[in-house]
């Protein structure tokens, strides 16, 4: 059963304080681009919107269109993507571009139903596209869209369990206007990030102060309640800096697992391995015969959301060679692309 709340009301105050203090955002100048709204959608999935726009920014440059994303090679995606994380969201990208560009005729589906059908799509990602490209009856249920509504009305179970995240999405529906249903689920959005935060939320500078069943009850800091930890699983890994000259040796990872399809540094889990053991495995047969040229350079720690790995690294400078398939040389530069951890390796590797 629905809390006996005044909708309307909400609406109106939230839409009032949202056109005055709308963020200003880089795919909200296309609002009624779906290519553009999709792409945002994707990078922003477990991703701060800070860290998004200079990579999205940089995908619009190169593929300002969802058929030149689907044309492009996926190294080409992957070399993009690299350094933004979570990284199967990449091959879903270029995978639904495809799909959109060739079986649809490079129309993207107009029904929260339909988009759901494309590969990394998901119930909030359908009905963002579709309310603010499309102006569909959407709605949509974030982190900071959740939290919005569990203090709205005083829900102070886990967001997350399927009872309460079933209650938040009735909700979610229930306050969305007949009209301008993506510019007030973005407005949603808005007070998440700026004023309904986690810590510390600013809630004299919230435009439904007076409508909050947590700040009634004093139960605002309390809403969500904190999330019980995971265990952070640490992990030991070998990885080799191969430099020839101005170039540096890369290995394409497979297409499962960590990392996947991305180039690194060759690499592997050490597992109580010796060096040379994993230098056998990961590295061209012709150089891992070289370890006794290999120096140890000490090691950097680089840290995931569940797990914590840290690099025993070595070096070894080496005439380029031939190599076989799934290695390149690279040269050296700033934008490698490299996951984060592996150009932390590199860094060691070479300053100086």
């Amino acid at each position: 059963m629905l809390p006996s709340v005044d909708f309307a009301v909400v609406r109106s105050k939230l839409q009032r304080w949202y056109r005055r203090s709308q963020r200003d955002l880089p795919w909200r100048r296309r609002a009624d681009d779906p290519y553009a709204q999709w792409l945002a959608e994707m990078m922003l999935q477990q991703t701060q919107t800070a860290t998004v726009i200079p990579y999205y920014e940089k995908f619009l440059n190169c593929f300002p269109t969802v058929e030149t994303l689907a044309e492009a090679d996926r190294e080409e995606v992957l070399s993009l993507w690299a350094g933004l994380g979570y990284y199967r969201r990449a091959h879903l990208l270029h995978e639904a571009a495809r799909r959109v560009a060739f079986d649809l005729g490079g129309h993207f589906p107009d029904t929260v139903e339909e988009l759901l059908t494309l590969p990394g799509v998901g119930r909030y990602t359908a009905g963002a596209i579709a309310s603010i490209a499309f102006g569909r009856r959407a709605p949509i249920l974030d982190g900071n869209v959740s939290r919005v509504l569990a203090r709205l009305f005083n829900i102070r179970e886990r967001p997350d369990t399927p009872a309460v995240k079933a209650r938040l999405w009735e909700l979610a529906e229930a306050v969305l206007p007949k009209r301008n249903c993506g510019a007030f689920n973005q407005a949603l959005m808005d007070l998440g990030a700026t004023v309904c935060t986690p810590k510390n939320p600013n809630c004299p500078g919230c435009p439904l102060l007076g409508n909050c069943q947590a700040y009634r009850n004093d139960t605002v800091d309390a809403i969500p309640p904190p999330r019980k930890r995971s265990r952070v699983q640490s992990v030991s890994m070998t990885a080799f800096v191969v430099l020839a000259g101005d170039c540096v040796l890369l290995r394409q990872r497979s297409d499962d697992g960590l990392w996947a399809g991305m180039w690194e540094l060759p690499s592997a889990v050490a597992n109580g391995d010796e060096m040379a053991s994993v230098a056998e495995e990961v590295l061209p047969v012709s150089m891992a015969r070289r370890r006794v040229d290999m120096e140890s350079i000490g090691s950097v720690e680089h840290q995931l959301t569940h797990r914590s790995i840290r690099f025993n690294a070595y070096r070894v400078f080496l005439k380029r060679v031939r190599l076989p398939k799934g290695y390149r040389w690279t040269k050296l530069s700033n934008d490698l692309p490299l996951p984060s951890a592996f150009k932390k390796v590199l860094l060691l590797a070479t300053d100086g």
